[in-house]
């Protein structure tokens, strides 16, 4: 699907998604492999998307305990969801390097960024028992959710589902979640980059 594909009277219906699919359209870009959705999503934040995002996600799984995200553009849509559902939410904090904390960690290596980081999670925050929802912005690898997911799991958690604003459907992430059995779900999903044109699946 193309910019001229999507008519904007979709999304003034009031469909979250379809409001997301739209601004994806006509105000991401394409550099190099990499969506970039900074003007309205992970870096200069539109309040009425992000709103909308959270009501998304809260449509779409069961009510958590929890949601649990990671540092720095995870925040925003944990923060939608865990408004609309009135849940708390934590985010995991990310260090280069080991560290003398009491938290729960993995170390995560970043293909697209070319370094490796540790994302922790203090322990008192995690109680044993708790239903977490995983949100993020992007699922393209997967390896920060899939640490996220340890994490829960180690602290005796329930990992209730994986949700994402958008995913890269072609970069194998999807995959790498739900071999652990985690259900895995994404507001807009990335067919194609290729020649520079976002091309969004249905």
């Amino acid at each position: 699907m193309t910019e001229s594909d999507h008519p904007p009277s979709s999304v003034a219906s009031g469909d979250p998604v379809a409001a997301l699919r739209h601004a994806i359209l006509t105000r991401g870009r394409v550099e190099g492999t990499l969506l970039k959705v900074d003007d309205f999503l992970n870096h200069r934040v539109d309040p009425e998307i992000m709103s909308g995002i959270g009501s998304a996600f809260a449509a779409r799984f069961p009510l958590p305990d929890l949601i649990l995200t990671a540092e720095a553009s995870g925040i925003p849509p944990a923060m939608a969801a865990a408004s609309v559902t009135g849940v708390p939410f934590v985010y995991a904090k990310k260090f280069l390097g080991p560290g003398d904390r009491h938290a729960f960690g993995r170390d995560v290596v970043s293909p697209t960024r070319g370094i490796e980081y540790r994302v922790e999670v203090g322990r008192r925050v995690l109680g044993a028992g708790l239903r977490i929802l995983v949100v993020d912005d992007f699922l393209s690898g997967g390896r920060t959710a899939e640490a996220l997911g340890e994490i829960a799991e180690e602290a005796a958690c329930e990992v209730v589902g994986l949700g994402f604003v958008v995913e890269k459907s072609f970069a194998g992430g999807r995959e790498r979640l739900e071999a652990h059995g985690w259900r895995v779900d994404a507001l807009t999903r990335v067919g194609s980059l290729a020649g520079g044109m976002i091309q969004l699946l249905d």
